[in-house]
């Protein structure tokens, strides 16, 4: 049995098999660094909506509210919170500066809305960011696995004709050894796939409290009082901000 095993694989193997598992390699290195990045991105996300949301909304002015998120975090790109407060500030602002010119085409609500929507985008497209990889990672590993192991006992078949040997122990250990690269992709691609499902759900949580936050910030630039709670869901309300974004 000290013949057989991984080592065995690797020493044995011709540059097809070395290539292959050096690929699954690469594929399980960028699938948990992924996981790992977006993770502990997901939760700085969930305690910003727990205090920053929170303390946003309690404070004495808009000013204060913003010194507040942005103590959280000071970069917009990090905070989808911060990037949101300031888009609709400055949206606000430049309307009332060329509300003479845009009066007639665009009213201030459509115009926040927009400038709103536009910031949700780009929070939610840096939230979608790598799980295209976690996705391609979980649906090809398996196949580059089982591409190994149909690889593998192609060529023990090849040897075992060559040395006429047809007894149990030397088909097992070859063939055996050739399934090892299925179990590799399998390896690869479950965590992948685990991963791809709870972060897409945790940034369909995230977003529906970004897309919360927006329909309170429209409220408050608009008509300058936040938006209560029954109001800012939506319900029975045919004129309702649409700020929902899907993350898939």
């Amino acid at each position: 049995m000290e013949n057989y095993g991984i080592a065995h694989v690797w020493a044995q193997g011709d540059f097809v098999t070395r290539g292959i598992a050096i690929a699954l390699v690469i594929m399980s290195v960028l699938s948990w660094t992924v996981i790992v990045v977006k993770g502990w991105n997901v939760m700085r996300l969930r305690r910003l909506t727990k205090d920053a949301e929170r303390a946003f909304w309690h404070s004495d002015d808009f000013a204060d509210g913003i010194k507040k998120l942005g103590s959280h975090n000071s970069s917009p790109a990090d905070n989808p919170f911060l990037a949101l407060a300031l888009a609709g500030q400055e949206a606000a602002d430049h309307h009332h500066q060329t509300q003479p010119h845009l009066h007639d085409r665009m009213d201030v609500s459509d115009w926040i809305t927009r400038c709103l929507k536009d910031t949700m985008d780009e929070g939610v497209g840096r939230m979608q960011s790598g799980l295209a990889i976690l996705a391609s990672i979980g649906s090809t590993s398996p196949f580059v696995g089982l591409f190994g192991t149909v690889w593998g006992i192609y060529h023990a078949l090849l040897t075992i004709g060559a040395t006429g040997q047809t007894s149990i122990d030397q088909v097992a250990g070859p063939v055996g050894e050739s399934l090892i690269m299925t179990a590799f992709g399998l390896f690869v691609a479950i965590p992948a796939v685990l991963g791809y499902n709870a972060l897409t759900r945790s940034n369909k949580s995230i977003v529906t409290k970004l897309n919360r936050f927006a329909h309170g910030l429209h409220a408050f630039f608009v008509t300058g009082t936040k938006l209560s709670s029954s109001k800012r869901s939506g319900a029975g309300n045919p004129d309702s901000l649409r700020l929902a974004t899907r993350a898939s």
